[in-house]
Protein backbone atom coordinates (compact mmCIF):
# COMPACT_ATOMS: atom_id res chain seq x y z
CA UNK A 1 0.00 0.00 0.00
CA UNK A 2 0.98 3.47 -0.61
CA UNK A 3 0.66 5.84 2.24
CA UNK A 4 2.30 8.99 3.34
CA UNK A 5 3.43 10.41 6.86
CA UNK A 6 3.37 14.07 7.62
CA UNK A 7 6.43 14.73 10.22
CA UNK A 8 9.40 13.21 10.26
CA UNK A 9 10.09 13.92 13.81
CA UNK A 10 10.46 10.86 16.66
CA UNK A 11 7.29 9.26 15.72
CA UNK A 12 6.78 10.16 11.84
CA UNK A 13 10.02 8.84 11.03
CA UNK A 14 10.08 5.87 13.22
CA UNK A 15 6.91 5.07 11.57
CA UNK A 16 7.75 5.70 8.12
CA UNK A 17 11.21 3.18 8.61
CA UNK A 18 9.09 0.64 9.96
CA UNK A 19 6.08 0.57 7.27
CA UNK A 20 8.74 0.84 4.59
CA UNK A 21 10.39 -2.46 6.27
CA UNK A 22 7.09 -4.15 6.17
CA UNK A 23 6.16 -3.89 2.49
CA UNK A 24 4.58 -0.17 2.14
CA UNK A 25 5.39 2.07 0.14
CA UNK A 26 5.84 5.37 1.93
CA UNK A 27 6.67 9.04 1.79
CA UNK A 28 7.83 10.98 4.52
CA UNK A 29 6.59 14.27 4.40
CA UNK A 30 8.71 17.25 6.17
CA UNK A 31 8.31 20.71 5.46
CA UNK A 32 12.13 21.41 6.67
CA UNK A 33 14.14 20.93 3.89
CA UNK A 34 17.37 20.13 5.20
CA UNK A 35 16.32 17.99 6.94
CA UNK A 36 14.88 16.11 4.26
CA UNK A 37 18.03 16.28 2.52
CA UNK A 38 19.59 14.42 5.61
CA UNK A 39 17.21 11.59 6.01
CA UNK A 40 17.67 11.08 2.02
CA UNK A 41 21.40 10.97 2.90
CA UNK A 42 20.56 7.83 5.35
CA UNK A 43 21.57 9.45 8.13
CA UNK A 44 18.85 10.37 11.38
CA UNK A 45 18.09 13.82 13.09
CA UNK A 46 17.94 11.58 16.36
CA UNK A 47 19.63 8.69 17.93
CA UNK A 48 17.13 5.64 18.28
CA UNK A 49 18.91 1.94 18.15
CA UNK A 50 18.12 0.32 15.25
CA UNK A 51 16.28 3.22 13.32
CA UNK A 52 19.07 4.78 10.72
CA UNK A 53 19.81 0.89 9.77
CA UNK A 54 15.67 0.64 8.40
CA UNK A 55 16.44 4.00 7.28
CA UNK A 56 18.99 2.84 5.06
CA UNK A 57 17.22 -0.25 4.28
CA UNK A 58 14.20 1.12 2.95
CA UNK A 59 15.73 4.22 0.15
CA UNK A 60 17.90 1.81 -1.05
CA UNK A 61 14.80 -0.44 -1.90
CA UNK A 62 13.13 2.41 -3.27
CA UNK A 63 9.84 1.87 -0.58
CA UNK A 64 10.82 4.79 1.43
CA UNK A 65 11.47 8.33 -0.16
CA UNK A 66 11.09 11.82 1.30
CA UNK A 67 9.60 15.55 -0.22
CA UNK A 68 8.88 18.82 1.60
CA UNK A 69 5.78 19.06 -0.35
CA UNK A 70 2.70 17.04 0.45
CA UNK A 71 0.80 17.70 -2.26
CA UNK A 72 2.85 16.00 -4.43
CA UNK A 73 2.98 12.64 -1.95
CA UNK A 74 -1.30 12.74 -2.46
CA UNK A 75 -2.01 11.84 -5.95
CA UNK A 76 -0.22 8.51 -5.15
CA UNK A 77 -1.38 7.51 -1.80
CA UNK A 78 -4.44 6.09 -0.49
CA UNK A 79 -3.38 7.21 3.26
CA UNK A 80 -2.19 10.19 4.91
CA UNK A 81 -0.70 9.90 8.29
CA UNK A 82 -0.29 13.15 10.65
CA UNK A 83 2.12 12.48 12.83
CA UNK A 84 3.17 16.02 13.74
CA UNK A 85 4.24 17.68 16.73
CA UNK A 86 1.46 18.57 19.37
CA UNK A 87 3.36 20.62 22.16
CA UNK A 88 2.18 21.97 25.34
CA UNK A 89 0.21 25.21 24.21
CA UNK A 90 -1.70 27.65 26.98
CA UNK A 91 -2.98 26.00 29.79
CA UNK A 92 -0.78 23.02 29.09
CA UNK A 93 -3.19 22.13 26.45
CA UNK A 94 -2.37 20.28 22.83
CA UNK A 95 -1.08 23.10 20.24
CA UNK A 96 -2.99 21.57 17.21
CA UNK A 97 -2.58 23.98 14.56
CA UNK A 98 -0.01 21.33 13.21
CA UNK A 99 -2.96 18.51 12.82
CA UNK A 100 -5.39 20.93 11.71
CA UNK A 101 -2.87 22.30 8.79
CA UNK A 102 -2.27 18.97 7.67
CA UNK A 103 -5.84 17.92 7.75
CA UNK A 104 -6.70 21.15 5.56
CA UNK A 105 -3.73 20.67 3.12
CA UNK A 106 -5.11 17.42 2.80
CA UNK A 107 -8.65 18.78 1.56
CA UNK A 108 -6.91 21.02 -0.81
CA UNK A 109 -4.83 19.30 -2.57
CA UNK A 110 -6.90 15.54 -2.56
CA UNK A 111 -7.48 14.58 -6.15
CA UNK A 112 -9.36 11.25 -4.50
CA UNK A 113 -10.66 9.67 -2.10
CA UNK A 114 -8.17 9.32 1.10
CA UNK A 115 -7.92 8.23 4.94
CA UNK A 116 -6.60 10.99 6.94
CA UNK A 117 -5.14 9.06 10.27
CA UNK A 118 -4.34 11.27 13.56
CA UNK A 119 -0.67 9.69 14.31
CA UNK A 120 -0.06 12.33 16.74
CA UNK A 121 -1.37 12.50 20.26
CA UNK A 122 -4.20 14.17 20.78
CA UNK A 123 -7.17 15.50 22.80
CA UNK A 124 -10.40 13.53 22.52
CA UNK A 125 -12.97 15.53 19.72
CA UNK A 126 -9.52 16.12 17.75
CA UNK A 127 -10.76 14.02 14.87
CA UNK A 128 -14.33 15.53 15.06
CA UNK A 129 -13.01 18.88 14.44
CA UNK A 130 -10.62 17.50 11.72
CA UNK A 131 -13.26 16.22 10.09
CA UNK A 132 -15.37 19.63 10.50
CA UNK A 133 -12.63 21.40 8.74
CA UNK A 134 -12.05 18.70 5.74
CA UNK A 135 -15.22 19.37 5.06
CA UNK A 136 -15.55 23.15 5.00
CA UNK A 137 -12.08 23.13 2.84
CA UNK A 138 -14.00 20.30 0.42
CA UNK A 139 -16.96 22.48 0.65
CA UNK A 140 -15.01 24.95 -0.77
CA UNK A 141 -13.50 23.27 -3.35
CA UNK A 142 -16.64 22.21 -4.82
CA UNK A 143 -15.53 18.91 -5.12
CA UNK A 144 -16.97 15.70 -2.99
CA UNK A 145 -13.84 13.68 -1.98
CA UNK A 146 -14.32 10.92 1.04
CA UNK A 147 -11.57 11.57 3.48
CA UNK A 148 -12.80 10.20 7.30
CA UNK A 149 -10.66 10.78 10.00
CA UNK A 150 -9.44 7.78 12.07
CA UNK A 151 -7.29 7.98 14.93
CA UNK A 152 -4.53 5.33 15.53
CA UNK A 153 -2.35 6.55 18.44
CA UNK A 154 1.37 5.40 19.11
CA UNK A 155 2.51 3.61 21.88
CA UNK A 156 6.32 3.69 21.30
CA UNK A 157 9.02 3.49 24.17
CA UNK A 158 12.02 5.67 23.26
CA UNK A 159 14.75 3.77 23.00
CA UNK A 160 12.82 0.50 22.02
CA UNK A 161 10.89 2.36 19.37
CA UNK A 162 11.70 0.07 16.66
CA UNK A 163 10.32 -3.17 17.90
CA UNK A 164 7.55 -2.01 19.55
CA UNK A 165 6.71 -0.86 16.14
CA UNK A 166 7.59 -3.85 14.05
CA UNK A 167 6.00 -5.85 17.35
CA UNK A 168 3.40 -3.72 19.11
CA UNK A 169 1.47 -5.09 22.62
CA UNK A 170 -1.63 -4.19 20.49
CA UNK A 171 -2.66 -1.87 17.81
CA UNK A 172 -5.46 1.00 18.72
CA UNK A 173 -7.56 2.07 15.45
CA UNK A 174 -10.15 4.87 16.37
CA UNK A 175 -13.05 3.90 13.94
CA UNK A 176 -16.40 5.78 13.31
CA UNK A 177 -16.63 5.98 9.43
CA UNK A 178 -18.28 2.81 8.23
CA UNK A 179 -17.27 3.29 4.54
CA UNK A 180 -14.26 1.32 4.06
CA UNK A 181 -11.64 2.79 6.91
CA UNK A 182 -11.50 0.13 8.35
CA UNK A 183 -10.46 -2.46 5.82
CA UNK A 184 -8.37 -0.03 4.74
CA UNK A 185 -6.36 0.15 8.00
CA UNK A 186 -6.64 -4.11 8.61
CA UNK A 187 -4.78 -3.94 5.13
CA UNK A 188 -2.38 -1.50 6.45
CA UNK A 189 -1.78 -3.75 9.43
CA UNK A 190 -2.26 -7.60 8.23
CA UNK A 191 1.97 -7.69 8.00
CA UNK A 192 1.66 -7.45 11.96
CA UNK A 193 -1.39 -8.76 12.49
CA UNK A 194 -0.38 -12.15 10.45
CA UNK A 195 1.98 -12.51 13.75
CA UNK A 196 -0.78 -12.76 16.24
CA UNK A 197 -0.74 -8.81 17.27
CA UNK A 198 -4.24 -7.77 18.16
CA UNK A 199 -5.77 -5.15 15.83
CA UNK A 200 -8.32 -3.27 18.53
CA UNK A 201 -11.00 -1.17 16.86
CA UNK A 202 -12.96 1.63 18.81
CA UNK A 203 -14.72 4.45 18.57
CA UNK A 204 -12.52 7.39 17.51
CA UNK A 205 -13.05 9.27 21.00
CA UNK A 206 -12.08 5.97 22.67
CA UNK A 207 -8.91 6.01 20.55
CA UNK A 208 -7.84 9.38 21.33
CA UNK A 209 -8.40 8.84 24.95
CA UNK A 210 -6.62 5.26 25.56
CA UNK A 211 -3.46 7.65 24.92
CA UNK A 212 -3.70 9.71 27.20
CA UNK A 213 -4.73 6.90 30.09
CA UNK A 214 -2.49 4.40 29.35
CA UNK A 215 0.54 7.28 29.79
CA UNK A 216 -1.13 8.89 32.63
CA UNK A 217 -1.49 5.64 33.94
CA UNK A 218 1.98 4.52 33.98
CA UNK A 219 3.27 8.04 35.23
CA UNK A 220 1.21 6.82 38.39
CA UNK A 221 2.71 3.60 39.00
CA UNK A 222 6.37 5.73 38.80
CA UNK A 223 4.61 8.81 40.98
CA UNK A 224 2.94 6.23 43.74
CA UNK A 225 6.56 4.39 44.37
CA UNK A 226 8.84 7.43 44.60
CA UNK A 227 6.17 9.22 46.84
CA UNK A 228 7.06 5.58 49.05
CA UNK A 229 10.81 6.83 49.13
CA UNK A 230 10.46 9.04 51.57
CA UNK A 231 8.62 6.85 54.21
CA UNK A 232 11.47 3.69 53.33
CA UNK A 233 14.16 6.39 54.23
CA UNK A 234 12.75 7.73 57.24
CA UNK A 235 11.78 4.47 58.35
CA UNK A 236 14.83 2.44 57.19
CA UNK A 237 12.82 0.42 54.93
CA UNK A 238 14.09 -0.55 51.60
CA UNK A 239 12.32 0.77 48.42
CA UNK A 240 13.98 -2.00 45.94
CA UNK A 241 12.12 -4.59 48.47
CA UNK A 242 8.74 -2.72 48.32
CA UNK A 243 8.85 -2.84 44.97
CA UNK A 244 9.39 -6.37 44.53
CA UNK A 245 6.98 -7.16 47.22
CA UNK A 246 4.15 -5.38 45.29
CA UNK A 247 6.00 -6.43 42.22
CA UNK A 248 5.09 -10.06 42.54
CA UNK A 249 1.50 -9.71 42.53
CA UNK A 250 0.07 -10.26 38.92
CA UNK A 251 -2.36 -7.96 39.63
CA UNK A 252 0.07 -5.00 39.95
CA UNK A 253 3.37 -6.21 37.80
CA UNK A 254 6.68 -5.13 38.43
CA UNK A 255 6.71 -2.63 36.06
CA UNK A 256 7.44 1.17 36.30
CA UNK A 257 7.88 0.30 40.19
CA UNK A 258 11.63 1.53 39.83
CA UNK A 259 12.25 4.58 41.92
CA UNK A 260 14.39 7.54 41.18
CA UNK A 261 14.38 10.90 40.94
CA UNK A 262 10.88 11.02 38.13
CA UNK A 263 9.73 10.67 34.54
CA UNK A 264 10.82 12.69 32.16
CA UNK A 265 10.76 13.05 28.24
CA UNK A 266 8.11 14.10 25.95
CA UNK A 267 5.72 12.05 27.03
CA UNK A 268 5.07 11.88 30.82
CA UNK A 269 4.97 14.93 31.46
CA UNK A 270 2.81 16.62 28.25
CA UNK A 271 0.30 13.47 28.46
CA UNK A 272 -0.39 13.83 32.26
CA UNK A 273 -0.68 17.49 32.11
CA UNK A 274 -2.96 17.52 28.59
CA UNK A 275 -5.42 15.23 30.01
CA UNK A 276 -5.57 17.00 33.21
CA UNK A 277 -6.30 20.31 30.84
CA UNK A 278 -8.98 18.22 29.12
CA UNK A 279 -10.95 17.25 31.69
CA UNK A 280 -11.14 20.65 33.20
CA UNK A 281 -12.77 21.65 29.90
CA UNK A 282 -15.23 18.75 30.54
CA UNK A 283 -15.51 19.76 34.28
CA UNK A 284 -14.10 16.28 35.12
CA UNK A 285 -12.59 16.51 38.45
CA UNK A 286 -8.91 14.10 38.40
CA UNK A 287 -7.15 14.20 41.49
CA UNK A 288 -5.40 10.84 41.13
CA UNK A 289 -3.73 12.39 38.08
CA UNK A 290 -2.88 15.77 39.42
CA UNK A 291 -1.13 14.20 42.41
CA UNK A 292 0.81 12.16 40.03
CA UNK A 293 2.39 15.11 38.46
CA UNK A 294 2.59 17.30 41.79
CA UNK A 295 4.94 13.75 43.34
CA UNK A 296 7.26 13.81 40.09
CA UNK A 297 7.84 17.52 40.52
CA UNK A 298 8.33 16.59 44.45
CA UNK A 299 10.42 13.90 43.68
CA UNK A 300 12.97 15.76 42.01
CA UNK A 301 13.26 18.69 44.08
CA UNK A 302 13.43 16.28 46.80
CA UNK A 303 16.74 14.83 45.19
CA UNK A 304 18.31 17.99 44.26
CA UNK A 305 17.46 19.37 47.87
CA UNK A 306 19.62 16.46 49.54
CA UNK A 307 22.45 16.96 47.31
CA UNK A 308 22.60 20.59 47.77
CA UNK A 309 22.82 20.15 51.74
CA UNK A 310 25.99 17.51 51.54
CA UNK A 311 27.97 19.49 49.12
CA UNK A 312 30.23 22.46 50.74
CA UNK A 313 30.84 25.53 48.92
CA UNK A 314 32.05 25.33 45.74
CA UNK A 315 31.96 21.83 45.19
CA UNK A 316 33.03 20.19 41.70
CA UNK A 317 30.09 17.47 40.84
CA UNK A 318 30.62 15.29 38.42
CA UNK A 319 27.12 13.81 36.29
CA UNK A 320 26.49 10.67 34.50
CA UNK A 321 23.60 10.82 32.53
CA UNK A 322 21.92 14.10 30.72
CA UNK A 323 18.98 12.04 28.57
CA UNK A 324 15.93 11.80 30.28
CA UNK A 325 16.29 7.90 30.02
CA UNK A 326 18.96 5.51 28.20
CA UNK A 327 19.11 4.51 25.04
CA UNK A 328 17.82 7.84 23.48
CA UNK A 329 19.42 11.71 23.46
CA UNK A 330 15.82 13.09 23.90
CA UNK A 331 16.25 16.05 25.80
CA UNK A 332 13.15 16.81 26.74
CA UNK A 333 11.80 17.07 30.71
CA UNK A 334 14.89 15.73 31.34
CA UNK A 335 15.56 15.69 35.14
CA UNK A 336 19.55 16.96 34.46
CA UNK A 337 18.06 20.25 33.31
CA UNK A 338 16.99 20.92 36.73
CA UNK A 339 19.36 19.46 39.01
CA UNK A 340 22.25 21.23 36.70
CA UNK A 341 20.92 24.90 37.03
CA UNK A 342 20.35 24.23 40.83
CA UNK A 343 24.09 23.24 40.74
CA UNK A 344 25.28 25.61 39.27
CA UNK A 345 22.73 28.89 40.68
CA UNK A 346 24.54 27.39 44.30
CA UNK A 347 27.66 28.15 43.02
CA UNK A 348 29.04 24.68 41.88
CA UNK A 349 30.67 23.44 38.98
CA UNK A 350 29.90 20.41 37.00
CA UNK A 351 31.53 17.98 34.46
CA UNK A 352 29.25 15.68 32.97
CA UNK A 353 29.20 12.59 30.97
CA UNK A 354 26.57 11.09 28.40
CA UNK A 355 27.12 8.27 25.96
CA UNK A 356 25.09 9.84 23.04
CA UNK A 357 23.37 12.78 24.56
CA UNK A 358 26.17 15.44 24.66
CA UNK A 359 25.02 17.19 21.97
CA UNK A 360 21.37 17.85 22.31
CA UNK A 361 21.79 18.46 25.56
CA UNK A 362 24.47 21.32 25.45
CA UNK A 363 21.65 23.86 24.75
CA UNK A 364 19.59 22.93 27.41
CA UNK A 365 22.09 23.42 29.84
CA UNK A 366 24.29 25.97 31.81
CA UNK A 367 26.54 27.52 29.34
CA UNK A 368 29.49 26.92 31.99
CA UNK A 369 28.78 23.07 32.30
CA UNK A 370 32.07 20.53 31.24
CA UNK A 371 31.80 17.56 29.28
CA UNK A 372 33.99 14.46 29.73
CA UNK A 373 34.61 11.52 26.92
CA UNK A 374 34.23 8.93 29.34
CA UNK A 375 32.40 8.53 33.08
CA UNK A 376 35.70 8.44 34.65
CA UNK A 377 36.58 11.87 33.20
CA UNK A 378 33.23 13.04 34.46
CA UNK A 379 34.17 12.21 38.23
CA UNK A 380 37.84 12.94 37.98
CA UNK A 381 38.65 15.19 41.10
CA UNK A 382 34.80 15.68 41.99
CA UNK A 383 33.89 15.93 45.62
CA UNK A 384 30.18 14.33 44.76
CA UNK A 385 28.93 11.79 41.84
CA UNK A 386 25.52 11.76 40.49
CA UNK A 387 23.85 9.41 38.73
CA UNK A 388 21.19 10.86 36.44
CA UNK A 389 20.28 8.27 33.66
CA UNK A 390 20.91 4.75 33.95
CA UNK A 391 22.63 3.93 31.06
CA UNK A 392 24.20 0.29 30.83
CA UNK A 393 27.71 1.43 30.90
CA UNK A 394 27.42 3.20 34.20
CA UNK A 395 25.85 -0.30 35.51
CA UNK A 396 29.25 -2.20 35.45
CA UNK A 397 31.63 0.64 36.55
CA UNK A 398 34.68 -0.27 39.07
CA UNK A 399 34.25 1.24 41.92
CA UNK A 400 37.37 1.04 43.25
CA UNK A 401 38.47 2.82 39.60
CA UNK A 402 36.09 5.72 40.38
CA UNK A 403 37.31 6.37 44.12
CA UNK A 404 40.87 6.69 42.49
CA UNK A 405 40.11 9.30 40.52
CA UNK A 406 37.04 11.10 42.44
CA UNK A 407 38.15 13.99 45.57
CA UNK A 408 34.99 12.85 47.33
CA UNK A 409 33.30 9.90 48.34
CA UNK A 410 30.08 10.53 48.26
CA UNK A 411 27.70 9.19 45.05
CA UNK A 412 24.19 10.18 44.98
CA UNK A 413 22.37 7.14 42.88
CA UNK A 414 19.29 9.07 41.27
CA UNK A 415 18.29 5.61 39.53
CA UNK A 416 19.26 3.24 41.88
CA UNK A 417 21.75 1.28 39.59
CA UNK A 418 23.72 0.17 42.08
CA UNK A 419 23.74 -1.75 45.15
CA UNK A 420 24.90 -0.12 48.53
CA UNK A 421 27.75 -2.59 49.43
CA UNK A 422 29.44 -2.21 46.25
CA UNK A 423 29.50 0.96 46.63
CA UNK A 424 30.93 1.08 50.45
CA UNK A 425 33.10 -1.91 49.93
CA UNK A 426 35.26 0.64 47.62
CA UNK A 427 35.27 2.99 50.26
CA UNK A 428 32.72 5.50 48.54
CA UNK A 429 29.87 6.48 50.47
CA UNK A 430 26.01 5.84 49.02
CA UNK A 431 23.07 7.62 48.66
CA UNK A 432 20.05 6.24 46.41
CA UNK A 433 16.35 6.75 46.57
CA UNK A 434 14.37 5.13 49.50
CA UNK A 435 17.14 3.12 50.16
CA UNK A 436 19.30 2.71 53.32
CA UNK A 437 22.29 5.29 52.78
CA UNK A 438 25.44 4.52 54.47
CA UNK A 439 27.41 6.30 56.66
Amino acid sequence: MKIAIVGTGYVGLVSAACFAELGHEVIGVDIDAAKVQMLESGKSPMYEPGLEELLKSGLKTGRLTFTTKLEEALPHVKIVFSAVATPPGEGYKADLRAVFIVAETVAKFANHDVLFVNKSTVPVGTGEECEKRIAKVLKDRGVQFHIPVVSNPEFLREGMAVPDTMMPDRVIVGVNDTNGSRELMEELYRPITRVGKPLVFMSRESAEIVKYASNAFLATKISFINMLTGLAEATGANIRDIAKGMGLDNRIGPKFLHAGIGYGGSCFPKDVKALLATAQEYGIPMPIVEATDTVNQLQRKRFIEKVLQSLPKKSHVGVWGLSFKPKTDDMREAPSIDVLKALFDAGHSVTAYDPVATEKAKPHLPASTQYAESPLEAAKEADVLLILTEWDIFRGADMHELKSVMKGKDIFDGRNIYESKDVTDAGLKYHGIGVPSSL
